[in-house]
């Protein structure tokens, strides 16, 4: 989903997406069969060669677009843990008015998709941000043809209870378009 929305910014001229990942929270010493169980060993593969974001760097960005897998109807805890720590960004007003968009995923259909990133919106509020989401033009939203992410407030996708579940093509368009209609909001706010 992160690659897809990159591909999105990346499609609006002068735009760039830098994909950063927070760091991992889980401790060493979980047995591997409870990291697989979570999805957490490929997850990992997957991530290997993402740099960690430090938390100054949002500060340099005209937009932020985060992505988060849900946890009980929220954000992920290494998510939370990442946001907790930009007080010093809130305290200097670093991320006043600039795009703030949020994307998820979960093990299924009604997993919280919505209120993960409905609950990611109270963060990106209290700096200031001006939130963008995934708007009714994107016809993807409207589809009946399949069960599949997506809403008003971001993508998302359904990744089933394993994480065996593959971003369909619909969910994949979600978050490109969402990725370029951040991007052109962007530009706005900067001009």
């Amino acid at each position: 989903m992160a690659q897809a929305v990159a591909e999105g910014v990346h499609a609006v001229p002068g735009a760039e997406a830098v994909v950063r990942r927070v760091p991992e929270t889980l401790p060493e010493t979980l047995p591997e069969a409870v990291l697989q169980a979570m999805g957490a060993v490929e997850a990992q593969k997957l991530l290997s060669g993402v740099p960690i974001c430090d938390v100054k760097e949002l500060a340099s960005a005209d937009a932020i677009i985060f992505g988060t897998p849900t946890r009980f109807g929220n954000m992920c805890g290494q998510m939370r843990q990442f946001l907790d720590a930009t007080g010093e960004l809130w305290a200097q007003g670093a991320l006043v008015g600039k795009a703030g968009s949020v994307f998820s995923g979960s093990a299924m259909q009604h997993g919280g998709q919505e209120s993960a990133i409905l609950s990611f919106h109270t963060t990106l509020l209290h700096h200031g941000m001006v939130i963008v989401g995934l708007p009714g033009t994107f016809p993807g939203l409207g589809r009946l043809d399949e069960v599949t992410g997506g809403s008003f407030y971001g993508a998302s996708t359904i990744a089933g209870g394993d994480g065996s579940r593959q971003p369909s093509a619909n969910e994949l368009e979600g978050a490109r378009w969402q990725g370029a209609h951040v991007a052109r909001i962007a530009a706005r706010l900067a001009a």
